[in-house]
């Protein structure tokens, strides 16, 4: 069974659910890990109220017999306590709701998917939008990513993030972060924005806080990076098969992320070959050509290279503001305020945690695509002869 994922439900609705289908059988899954995935992901100074009625844990509902994996879709599923207060206005039945209690949004929010998601699916009340569109739904993808991070670790391949900028304020670009860094930020429940620079994360902190006294929101940049990647992973044979593809396009799906660097690729795009290429060497030790440097991020001509992948996205600031823009009401055309939706004021941290989830998704995929196998027995021996032959290359 090809490796897949998918989430189902709404921001507001009685759960959110997500089906991965694809691991091999007899891969032990700590649901405790699961659970400080989705605690991660609430985590982070400038996340809105939502994040103080939710407490994230997701249910195993199949796929696991004695907390292995039998093969079969993997069903996990996370209640949204603040259900409770919208069982009427997000009713799946055919009862009638009076207006007032279908608490509908007539006035799209510049920058939200409210106008463009009305517009496609031909609905007035921009409720039926917003409520998949919104970020809650990336609750699913942790979860699921959570599950891709454990299958990924058994062949020593770890996913870290953290806080290049927020707004204005930017890690120095000299200060490249180390894999080790990044890790260390898990054991840091006081850094309040996931930067490794206590002074940098400290200016962080006060744009953040300036934003929401002033009824404003702020966007920023996070940095993944996957240690331990193995070569080979990918191909450049097609344009769908390529693995800075794949990975670009899972970054650009999280909500407000609008831009995805690889490596150093746009300050690449402003040198010289001779400044940006990775020279090749061969170390006897290992039995393994490295690179002097990792500029491409990891990946060249579409597959992995062996050196760590690197990636950021970038996202703009939320769409919801206290101090609204400019709309237009979809009901009557007249000018007037864009909805508020209680919403978070900067949310990059998180971002970098789903960002984690999404690339180990992929990578999953993709190693699952080359070494097959119904068991972990069957894909570690499918690894473990690749790997050998890479060293008698």
């Amino acid at each position: 069974m090809p490796f897949h994922f998918i989430t189902s439900g709404e921001s507001h609705g009685p759960v959110l659910t997500a089906v991965v289908s694809g691991l091999p059988a007899g891969l032990a899954i700590d649901a405790g890990l699961v659970n400080e995935e989705l605690a991660r992901r609430q985590q982070g100074y400038g996340r809105g109220a939502r994040m103080k009625i939710e407490k994230d844990e997701a249910q195993i509902l199949s796929g696991l017999r004695f907390g292995k994996t039998l093969g079969s879709p993997i069903t996990l599923q996370i209640k949204n306590r603040d259900w409770e207060h919208w069982q009427t206005a997000m009713n799946a039945s055919t009862e009638p709701v009076d207006v007032a209690s279908r608490k509908s949004v007539a006035r799209p929010r510049p920058g939200h998917a409210d106008l463009a998601g009305a517009l496609k699916y031909n609905t007035k009340d921009a409720r039926d939008i917003l409520e998949r569109a919104s970020a809650r739904e990336t609750a699913a993808r942790v979860a699921a990513g959570a599950l891709a991070k454990q299958f990924l670790k058994e062949f020593g391949i770890e996913i870290v993030s953290h806080t290049v900028a927020v707004g204005g304020v930017v890690l120095p670009e000299a200060r490249e972060v180390t894999f080790e860094e990044a890790q260390t930020l898990r054991s840091k429940p006081d850094s309040r924005l996931r930067c490794v620079d206590e002074a940098t994360e400290a200016r962080m902190v006060e744009t953040v806080h300036k934003a929401a006294t002033e009824g404003n929101t702020v966007g920023g940049c996070f940095e993944i990076i996957a240690h331990g990647v193995v070569a080979g992973l990918g191909s450049h044979t097609s344009w769908d098969a390529r693995l800075d593809g794949l990975l670009a396009r899972a970054l650009a799906s999280i909500q407000a992320v609008k831009a995805v660097e690889i490596g150093t690729g746009m300050q690449n795009a402003m040198r010289w070959g001779s400044e940006v290429h990775d020279e090749i060497a061969y170390s006897r030790t290992d039995r393994a050509f490295i690179h002097d440097s990792n500029r491409a991020g990891g990946i060249e001509g579409g597959i992995s290279n062996g050196e760590e992948i690197r990636l950021r996205g970038y996202l703009k600031p939320i769409s919801t503001l206290k101090k609204p823009l400019r709309s237009v009401n979809m009901e009557t055309k007249e000018v007037s305020e864009a909805a508020f939706e209680r919403s978070d004021v900067c949310v990059v941290p998180a971002a970098g945690v789903i960002g984690e989830a999404m690339v180990a998704l992929v990578l999953a995929q993709c190693f699952l695509e080359k070494f097959g196998g119904d068991s972990m027995v069957e894909t570690g021996r499918n690894y473990r002869g690749y790997c050998e032959q890479l060293k008698n290359f």
